[in-house]
Protein backbone atom coordinates (compact mmCIF):
# COMPACT_ATOMS: atom_id res chain seq x y z
CA UNK A 1 0.00 0.00 0.00
CA UNK A 2 1.33 3.43 -0.66
CA UNK A 3 0.47 6.64 0.59
CA UNK A 4 1.72 9.06 -1.92
CA UNK A 5 2.36 11.86 0.90
CA UNK A 6 5.47 13.09 -0.17
CA UNK A 7 7.06 16.08 -1.91
CA UNK A 8 5.94 14.85 -5.32
CA UNK A 9 2.99 12.60 -6.36
CA UNK A 10 4.66 11.64 -9.40
CA UNK A 11 8.34 10.95 -7.57
CA UNK A 12 5.96 8.87 -5.29
CA UNK A 13 4.62 7.13 -8.33
CA UNK A 14 8.36 6.52 -9.65
CA UNK A 15 9.51 4.76 -6.52
CA UNK A 16 6.06 2.57 -6.22
CA UNK A 17 5.99 1.31 -9.74
CA UNK A 18 10.06 0.38 -8.73
CA UNK A 19 8.97 -1.65 -6.55
CA UNK A 20 6.16 -2.85 -7.36
CA UNK A 21 7.84 -4.25 -10.51
CA UNK A 22 10.81 -5.49 -8.57
CA UNK A 23 8.11 -7.41 -5.91
CA UNK A 24 6.25 -8.89 -9.09
CA UNK A 25 9.44 -10.06 -10.53
CA UNK A 26 9.94 -11.83 -7.68
CA UNK A 27 6.80 -13.15 -6.63
CA UNK A 28 6.43 -14.54 -10.00
CA UNK A 29 9.63 -17.02 -8.88
CA UNK A 30 8.41 -18.10 -5.66
CA UNK A 31 5.11 -18.23 -6.47
CA UNK A 32 3.66 -17.75 -10.10
CA UNK A 33 0.53 -18.15 -9.03
CA UNK A 34 -0.26 -14.95 -7.06
CA UNK A 35 -1.43 -11.65 -8.00
CA UNK A 36 0.06 -8.83 -6.83
CA UNK A 37 -1.63 -5.63 -6.53
CA UNK A 38 -0.75 -1.68 -5.51
CA UNK A 39 -3.00 -0.32 -3.21
CA UNK A 40 -4.12 2.96 -2.99
CA UNK A 41 -6.48 5.53 -1.65
CA UNK A 42 -9.13 6.68 -3.44
CA UNK A 43 -8.32 10.47 -3.04
CA UNK A 44 -4.88 9.84 -4.22
CA UNK A 45 -6.54 7.56 -7.23
CA UNK A 46 -8.89 10.29 -8.23
CA UNK A 47 -6.38 13.35 -7.89
CA UNK A 48 -3.56 11.69 -9.73
CA UNK A 49 -3.68 8.54 -11.06
CA UNK A 50 -6.86 9.48 -13.60
CA UNK A 51 -4.09 11.28 -15.47
CA UNK A 52 -4.00 10.05 -18.86
CA UNK A 53 0.14 9.78 -18.61
CA UNK A 54 -0.35 7.76 -15.58
CA UNK A 55 -2.94 5.77 -16.70
CA UNK A 56 -0.68 5.15 -20.27
CA UNK A 57 2.04 3.53 -17.99
CA UNK A 58 -0.81 1.22 -15.81
CA UNK A 59 -1.23 -0.17 -19.07
CA UNK A 60 1.97 -0.52 -20.26
CA UNK A 61 3.19 -1.92 -16.90
CA UNK A 62 -0.10 -3.66 -16.79
CA UNK A 63 -0.47 -2.57 -12.95
CA UNK A 64 -3.52 -4.02 -10.91
CA UNK A 65 -4.59 -1.67 -8.60
CA UNK A 66 -6.76 -1.83 -5.63
CA UNK A 67 -8.27 1.18 -4.43
CA UNK A 68 -10.09 1.68 -1.33
CA UNK A 69 -11.61 4.24 1.04
CA UNK A 70 -9.44 4.82 4.49
CA UNK A 71 -12.35 6.50 6.24
CA UNK A 72 -14.81 3.63 5.81
CA UNK A 73 -11.72 1.44 5.67
CA UNK A 74 -13.31 -0.37 2.78
CA UNK A 75 -12.02 -1.42 -0.91
CA UNK A 76 -13.93 0.74 -3.61
CA UNK A 77 -12.44 -1.04 -6.80
CA UNK A 78 -10.16 -3.85 -8.24
CA UNK A 79 -8.54 -2.57 -11.27
CA UNK A 80 -6.95 -5.46 -13.57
Amino acid sequence: MKSFIGASDLASFYIALGQFLSYRSALRKKQPNRILYLAINQDVYNDFFCNRFIQELIAEHQLKLLIFDAIQQGIILWKE
